[in-house]
């Protein structure tokens, strides 16, 4: 019976799930099985794991397009690890990535751990701005899980390891289709059981490719905090509103632009900021400058898609929803 079941739900990325598993397959750590769930792709990776059978114990399972929550609860069913491990199909682990996380499970007494994200060296320009914007203090980085001493650290599901017995209390993941993730960690934390943030156990975290489809992304995040809110009651904290304040704030400016020039320069402080601060956390001067669209479209997407969930749910009390429906993907 292995340490750890390594549980990777995918949709039409086997370019991506590629690379995971070539990281995979460079494990210091050894105690392991993969489990891979392909939520209904067209782009099959079927044969692609084929390649890695005689690397390590892996186990392909398809099933129709459900969703990521369902997916890993059913690459779950089917594992024999002590430890579920789940991770996103665009990431890349570090070779000593397992090896850390046994070192502390033997130490530690926690039911669910999570590790920080970061860009890779080797991703493209766009990635590694959106990267930053993903993960900065000056963005949101501080309350998505980065850091323990903001929130209670809620684990993120590209890099999230949990009790296979405590998985299994909980039923697993919710079909949310968005903030799945952290509606588990809610629910873990409410039946009493503990997290923890292993710093060191990171992942390289790809992530979008483009800026529209990560608008696409921010944008169901915002109106995910809400929906978790509707769930969770009490969890939604002033921090979660600062984004749609600034969306508020530069919509105020830029009316005021026209009537006194003067407000263009407060346009330009927070550019301003964020180039130098991303040049000084990437080192790399074009990466600094996409990595200020990069900002802008995480906190506006997050934050418009946080407005129309605030007038959606809590003022016209519609039902759970998210947006891009039939184009998410495009």
């Amino acid at each position: 019976m292995p340490t750890f079941s390594i549980i990777i739900p995918v949709y039409n990325r086997p370019d991506e799930l590629k690379e995971l598993l070539d990281s995979v397959a460079g494990q210091i750590c050894r105690d392991f099985e993969v489990i891979i769930v392909e939520d209904g792709s067209e782009m099959k990776s079927e044969q692609l794991t084929f390649q890695y059978k005689q690397q390590f114990h892996i186990n392909y399972l398809y099933q129709t397009n459900q969703g990521p929550g369902p997916a890993r609860n059913t690459g779950a069913q089917q594992a024999k690890g002590r430890w579920l491990i789940f991770l996103d199909s665009d990431c890349i682990l570090p070779n000593d990535y397992l090896n850390i996380i046994s070192q502390e499970v033997d130490c530690e007494e926690f039911d669910c751990f999570g590790g920080p994200d970061r860009p890779h060296p080797d991703f493209n320009t766009i990635q590694k701005a959106i990267g930053y914007a993903m993960s900065s203090v000056l963005t949101t980085g501080g309350i998505r899980g980065a850091k323990e001493n903001l929130d209670i650290f809620y684990p993120r599901s590209y890099n999230l390891g949990v009790r296979n017995s405590v998985f299994n209390s909980l039923k697993g993941f919710t079909n949310m289709r968005f903030g799945e993730d952290l509606d588990f960690s809610m629910r873990l934390l409410k039946k009493g059981y503990s997290t923890r943030l292993i710093k060191k156990a990171f992942v390289f975290h790809k992530r979008r490719n483009n800026f529209r489809s990560f608008f696409k992304q921010v944008y169901n995040s915002g109106i995910a905090r809400i929906n978790l809110e509707i769930r969770h009651k009490g969890t939604l904290k002033p921090v979660h509103w600062i984004p749609s304040l600034f969306v508020l704030g530069h919509i105020l400016i830029v009316i005021g632009a026209f009537f006194n020039p003067w407000f263009l320069l407060l346009l330009m402080f927070i550019p301003t900021v964020l180039f130098f601060h991303a040049h000084h956390v990437t080192k790399e001067l074009k990466t600094a400058f996409w990595a200020v669209p990069a900002a802008f479209t995480q906190t506006f997407g997050y934050g418009l898609g946080f407005f129309e969930a605030v007038i959606s749910r809590k003022l016209l009390g519609k039902k759970e929803f998210h947006a891009f429906h039939e184009n998410f993907y495009k």
